[in-house]
C-alpha cells in the first residue's frame, strides 16, 4: 500500500529537538501546527522567561560565564565558605503539614521569608549564594586584593544572626514556634568544578576546606558564628572571640548597629542582561528563538529533568506550587574522591575531577532511568553527599523499590571504582548510603523573584542523611517504611534499634543487601 507523505517543514523544524524539553507541551504542540507569527512570539517570551528562571536557579558563576554542557572543568579557588543550618523547621513542618496545601502555602510563606532575609545580607555583605542544601545554606567569599574575605563572612554571619529575631515567634496551630541558626565558617584553598554530561552538569566545591566550613556549623552553637581557628588568624584586632568546642570560637557580637553596618558593598541583586526583541518579522523571530535557546540551554543542564519539566509548565506562573508528598529519599556519601585534591599534583588533580564527573554522570543515569531525582551534590563532614529522591514530583506506585534498586546499582558502581593513587599513597573510595520514606515539604525556595531552588524539606530528609552517617562501608541503611515496602522483594537484615539525633526514641534500622531473584528474572 503506497503511503502519502505530506511535506511540512514549520519554521522552527531545525531546532525542533532543541525545543522538546524547554517548552510547554501546549506552546510546543502550537509551534509545530500553527506556527504563526503570534506563536513565535509567544515562543519566544516563554524562553526569555525561563531564562530569567533559571539564572535564579544557579549560583552566579555559571549564570554570569555560560558553561559548555558535558565539558568537564576546574579552577582552584581561595577564598572564605559560610554553612548555615537551620534549627526548629521541621517542628513548624510538622504544625502546617496537617491543614494540607493552605498549610504548604502558610509555611512556604515563612521559609522563603527566612531565605529571602538572608540571600540580602548575604548579597549585600559581598558574598554569593552556592546552594542551599534542605534548609542550609552555602555561601562563598572570594579572596580579593584587600583579603577581607573572611572578615566580611563573619560580618554577615552576625548580620544573619541577628537578622533571626524576626522568626523567634511564629504562631501555628500548634503554639509559638521559633526558628534559630547555627553558622560556620572556614578560610582557604579548594577546587570549583563543573561536572557531568551535556545533558545534567553539576557545579561542585572539592577539598579539605570545604569539609572543615561544614565542620564549623556542626560544631557552632545556635544563635552564635562559630569559625575555625585557622579562619580567625587573619582577622586581627576586628573581632572578639570566646572560645567553643577545640578548634573553634565564637564570635562575639559586641558591635553597634552602627559599627556593625547592613552591608560591604552595594550589590544587591545579580541582574541579567534583558532580551530586547527587535526584528518581529517571522525571520526575525526564529533568530531570536535560536539565540535564545543558545541562552536558555547550558542552564538548564543543571537543572535535573523532571525539575526542568515543572519550571517549563509553570513559567507563566513563575512558581512551582508548594505541596506535602510521600517520596523515599536517599542520601550517598561519596568518600575519598572529594577530599582528595589537596595532595594532588595537577595531573592527578584533572583526573580527579575527570572521575568525579564520571561517577556523578553514572550515577544520574541510574536514578534517572528508575523515574527519581538526583538534586544535587553537596559537602559532608568527610566526602560529598548526594541528595536523591523518588516520588517527588513523578510519583509510582513501587517507588521505595526503585530507589532500593538505584542504591544497590549506586553501591555496586561505587564498589567498582579503581583506588585512586594521590602521589605513591592509594586512597579508598567508597560510599556510605541512607533511605528514608515518609512525607516532606516539597517546593520552591528562596526568593521568590530571585535566587531559588525546587527542594525537598523536612524529617525523613534529616532521618536519611542520619541513617546513611550510621551506614558502614559500602553499606545501605534503611527506615522501617521503607523495609515495609520493599521486604518482598529484597534481602534485607534487621539491625535493630539505634539512636538518631534528633530523635527521642530509638529508630529500626535495616541493611539493604540485593533484590530477591525471582524465576525468570534478574531482580526488581
Amino acid at each position: 500500500m503506497e503511503i502519502n507523505r505530506l511535506t511540512y517543514n514549520p519554521p522552527l523544524a531545525a531546532i525542533e529537538l532543541r525545543l522538546r524539553a524547554l517548552l510547554s507541551a501546549q506552546l510546543y504542540a502550537a509551534a509545530w501546527v500553527d506556527p504563526s507569527p503570534a506563536t513565535l512570539m509567544a515562543v519566544f517570551e516563554h524562553l526569555r522567561t525561563l531564562r530569567y528562571i533559571l539564572h535564579d536557579y544557579v549560583p552566579r558563576s555559571v549564570s554570569e560565564s555560560l558553561p559548555h554542557p558535558g565539558e568537564a572543568c576546574y579552577q582552584w579557588q581561595t577564598g572564605t565558605l559560610l554553612f548555615t543550618d537551620l534549627a526548629g523547621f521541621t517542628s513548624l513542618l510538622e504544625a502546617n503539614a496537617a491543614e494540607g496545601r493552605k498549610g504548604a502555602e502558610t509555611l512556604l510563606g515563612v521559609i522563603n521569608d527566612y531565605f529571602a532575609s538572608m540571600i540580602e545580607i548575604v548579597s549585600k555583605s559581598g558574598g554569593d549564594l552556592l546552594e542551599f542544601t534542605g534548609d542550609a545554606l552555602l555561601v562563598q567569599f572570594l579572596a580579593d586584593k584587600h583579603q577581607q574575605d573572611t572578615a566580611k563572612a563573619v560580618k554577615a554571619g552576625l548580620r544573619m544572626q541577628r537578622a533571626m529575631a524576626e522568626f523567634a515567634n511564629i504562631p501555628t496551630a500548634k503554639g509559638v514556634l521559633s526558628l534559630r541558626m547555627r553558622v560556620g565558617i572556614h578560610c582557604g584553598r579548594y577546587i570549583s568544578a563543573d561536572i557531568g554530561t551535556p545533558m545534567r552538569m553539576a557545579h561542585v566545591l572539592l577539598g579539605n576546606a570545604v569539609q572543615q566550613a561544614k565542620q564549623a556549623e556542626g560544631s557552632g552553637t545556635v544563635d552564635r558564628v562559630c569559625l575555625t581557628e585557622t579562619a580567625s588568624y587573619g582577622l586581627g584586632e576586628q573581632f572578639r572571640f570566646e572560645p567553643g568546642k577545640p578548634g573553634y570560637l565564637l564570635v562575639t557580637d559586641d558591635f553597634t548597629d552602627a559599627q556593625l553596618g547592613e552591608y560591604d558593598i552595594t550589590l544587591t541583586r545579580r541582574r541579567m542582561p534583558s532580551s530586547v526583541l527587535l526584528d518581529r518579522t517571522v525571520s526575525g523571530l526564529i533568530s531570536e528563538i535560536e539565540e535564545s535557546v543558545k541562552r536558555v540551554e547550558p542552564l538548564a543542564s543543571y537543572i535535573p529533568k523532571p525539575i526542568l519539566t515543572l519550571l517549563v509548565e509553570n513559567a507563566d506562573l513563575r512558581r512551582i506550587p508548594p505541596d506535602f508528598p510521600l517520596p523515599t529519599v536517599m542520601f550517598v556519601n561519596l568518600i575519598g574522591l572529594p577530599e582528595s585534591v589537596d595532595e594532588a599534583t595537577p595531573a592527578e588533580v584533572a583526573k580527579l575531577v575527570l572521575d568525579c564527573s564520571r561517577v556523578f554522570a553514572l550515577i544520574d543515569a541510574v536514578v534517572s532511568a528508575k523515574g527519581g531525582v538526583l538534586q544535587k551534590v553537596t559537602a559532608h563532614l568527610e566526602g560529598s553527599d548526594i541528595l536523591i529522591y523518588f516520588g517527588v514530583p513523578d510519583v509510582h506506585t513501587d517507588d521505595a523499590c526503585r530507589a532500593a534498586t538505584s542504591a544497590i546499582a549506586i553501591r555496586d558502581i561505587i564498589a567498582g571504582l579503581s583506588p585512586l593513587v594521590i602521589g605513591s599513597e592509594e586512597v579508598k573510595i567508597f560510599c556510605q548510603i541512607g533511605i528514608s520514606l515518609g512525607p516532606v515539604f516539597a517546593a520552591e525556595v528562596g526568593e521568590p523573584r530571585g535566587r531559588r531552588e525546587f527542594n525537598v524539606l523536612g524529617d525523613t530528609v534529616n532521618t536519611a542523611a542520619r541513617l546513611m552517617t550510621k551506614a558502614g562501608e559500602n553499606q545501605i541503611l534503611i527506615g522501617e517504611k521503607v523495609f515495609e515496602s520493599i521486604a518482598p522483594h529484597f534481602i534485607c537484615e534487621a539491625l535493630g534499634a539505634v539512636s538518631l539525633k534528633g530523635k527521642s526514641v530509638l529508630t529500626p534500622i535495616f541493611a539493604l543487601h540485593s533484590a530477591k531473584l525471582e524465576k525468570g528474572k534478574t531482580g526488581v
